[in-house]
């Protein structure tokens, strides 16, 4: 049953989501990064991927999703935050092999993390499009209305 509930708010999630861009777009600084054409990743506890792109580039919806996964299969791995994690390896506090991604598959940019829904379960996720601090935003307001139901 728990697992029925997690696919229903992570679809909300993404309905959420729609609902963000049209305001993150009238950012200049947002709009100028993929032209709106952004993808989300989420990685539940069960390691079900649950995806979705949004836009009209296919091209660049494409290369967005594969950052998006990139970063949410980052935190699934690591339990920590894009940007964060590869400054810990490099400041040499974890070490580089440690959670089996090796340097060069490192990303740096925010928009991974770790979010705990309100019954305790643990999501992966990853957004690409915006700036990493949009990125982030995005993913924790669009949980949190999600979970209003």
């Amino acid at each position: 049953m728990a697992n029925n509930k997690t696919q229903l708010i992570i679809s909300k999630v993404f309905d959420e989501i729609e609902k963000l861009i049209p305001v993150y777009m009238d950012v200049p600084a947002d709009k100028s990064i993929s032209n709106g054409n952004v993808a989300a990743c989420i990685i539940d506890e069960n390691g079900l991927v649950h995806g979705k792109m949004f836009g009209t580039n296919n091209s660049r919806l494409r290369q967005s999703y594969k950052v998006a996964w990139t970063k949410a299969s980052q935190v699934w791995l690591t339990g920590v935050k894009t940007g964060d994690y590869e400054r810990m390896v490099f400041n040499k506090e974890l070490d580089e092999n440690g959670n089996g991604i090796e340097a060069p598959d490192l990303i740096g940019w925010q928009g991974g993390q770790p979010l705990t829904m309100k019954n305790g379960s643990k999501l992966a996720v990853g957004f690409s499009g915006f700036r990493g601090v949009t990125d982030l935003e995005i993913m924790e307001k669009a949980l949190a209305e999600a979970e209003q139901f």
